[in-house]
């Protein structure tokens, strides 16, 4: 469906059948323009009223306003987009049951007036395009409706709107349908205690004790695949179903409760940031398990062989649009244990590892990812294959910018307004993001090498440390007493 159709009144009589709401809104264009003939409420476009509109889209309004903006009448149905931007941004003033709550009282004000006027058919069609924001309130925030609140007072909306369909029954038989697709987003939900066994950290390997380093006939990576395009097809499968588990409110929640000084965590219920949590672990874990195969090798042939091989994995990364996996493998060669590996690196040809560094250099904002993210994204709207449209951003860089656009708007104007053109643009970028979440892996699934990928032991930051100065000794002072100190520490605890 395109976008500008999204624009048009909604006929009185016949609601047009809407698929899951992400599949007709999300896309990086959306403008949320108000086009004529939508039936503005509230205020024009010369911002008389409690809605202000700047070329025809709206920049602010008051919570009251914007609230009664979402509710249909029967001249009037929302815009789609502004329907996902006001139900994701709503949650930062108010909990979704008490939006519900007031959302019910004006329909119930509009339908007594109805009501009074003894007209069926306007009561019906006004009841149509109730159940069907509903439908898209479900469909979009499905997780809005754990809470038992929100259901009630779902229950109590749709048991409001059925009174006027005793004789075909086409409003019930809608909210049977929305209610079963709730029910059906809630049972998938509560498998959520599954994915968190799949996608736990792996164990720590507390690593050699001294001069004790696995022989070399040990499973390593490269004995379940020495193909990095396998593997970078592997990583990928991994990131994208670990992306299909975030939720744009999960997004907006963790972003609206970072604590300054520990700008990755959440202060709120980490429950409902779950799969946020263990992205962000997967990046560390598979930087680590980087790191362990590198310095757990013994021979300096193999370990060069190793390096070249994690290269030339990140390179397929690039190439195949997952810059999380690239980052995280150019992050884990980076660690000290690894980097100080000086012998090691001088026998590899880092040519390619140079230009893989120069695309995820922080300089200037990461100007460089930026502008091959930018390319990706184009790519992928052009897609014509699920190859194409691949594209898996840098999490916490993504997090970190929706975070910066948090912060440096308001949420509210002098004038007490809600900063509508804040919210918009961060429901843009959310939009965007869930686009990228939804593409199919079109690769052939290796379960054993994901079983590899997701379970291997990882070591330490000790324990690399110590791999690390065994197959290359300390090489300056500073070296000799971290080698030291560590030396004595293990020998103490062993």
């Amino acid at each position: 469906m395109d976008l500008h159709m999204l624009n048009h009144p909604v006929p009185q009589e016949t609601m047009p059948q809407t698929s899951v709401l992400f599949s007709s809104i999300l896309r990086p264009s959306c403008s949320a323009e108000v086009q004529p003939g939508m039936g503005e409420r509230g205020g024009g476009a010369d911002g008389s009223g409690d809605l202000i509109f700047q070329d025809g889209r709206l920049i602010s309004g008051s919570l009251e306003a914007l609230m009664e903006h979402l509710v249909p009448t029967l001249d009037y149905y929302p815009d789609r987009t502004f329907i996902f931007t006001f139900l994701l941004s709503s949650r930062v003033f108010m909990p979704p049951h008490d939006l519900l709550a007031r959302v019910g009282h004006i329909c119930l004000e509009q339908r007594q007036q109805l009501e009074a006027g003894s007209e069926k058919a306007k009561l019906k069609s006004f009841s149509a395009k109730i159940v069907q924001l509903l439908k898209e309130w479900t469909e979009a925030f499905p997780y809005d409706f754990q809470d038992e609140k929100a259901m009630a007072e779902l229950k109590a909306i749709t048991h409001r709107v059925t009174q006027c369909d005793e004789e075909s029954g086409t409003v019930k038989k809608a909210i049977g349908q929305m209610m079963q697709g709730l029910l059906l987003s809630l049972a998938a939900r509560g498998q959520l205690q599954e994915l968190r066994e799949k996608f736990r950290t792996p164990a720590v390997d507390k690593g050699p004790i001294l001069k004790a380093k696995p022989p070399a006939t040990q499973k390593d990576i490269l004995g379940m695949c020495c193909d990095p395009l396998v593997l970078a097809q592997q990583l990928t499968h991994i990131e994208l179903e670990r992306l299909s588990s975030i939720h744009p409110e999960d997004l907006l929640q963790i972003v609206s409760h970072m604590d300054a000084r520990d700008k990755h965590r959440c202060r709120g219920d980490l429950t409902k940031t779950y799969s946020l949590e263990a992205y962000d672990n997967w990046f560390n874990c598979l930087s680590m398990l980087v790191a362990t195969e590198v310095c757990r090798v013994v021979k300096k042939k193999q370990r060069t062989r190793m390096l070249e091989f994690f290269i030339d994995v990140a390179r397929e990364c690039f190439n195949i649009g997952n810059f999380n996996s690239l980052m995280a493998i150019i992050s884990g060669m980076n660690l000290s244990p690894v980097a100080r590996l000086k012998k090691t690196w001088s026998k590899v040809k880092t040519a390619k590892f140079d230009v893989l560094e120069h695309h995820m250099d922080p300089s200037s904002n990461f100007c460089n990812y930026r502008t091959a993210l930018q390319g990706a994204t184009q790519r992928s709207q052009m897609a014509n294959s699920s190859r194409e449209k691949i594209v898996i951003p840098v999490f916490n860089l993504f997090i970190k910018d929706i975070y910066f656009l948090h912060k440096i708007h308001t949420n509210h104007l002098p004038n007490g307004h809600v900063n509508f053109k804040k919210f918009w643009e961060i429901s843009r970028q959310i939009h965007e993001f869930m686009t990228w979440t939804q593409v199919e892996c079109p690769f052939e699934k290796d379960k054993k090498i994901q079983s590899y990928l997701l379970t291997a032991p990882i070591y330490s930051e000790e324990a690399l440390f110590i791999a690390s100065f065994e197959s290359e000794g300390p090489e300056n002072h500073m070296e000799k007493d971290s080698w030291k100190n560590l030396r004595t520490t293990v020998l103490n605890r062993a």
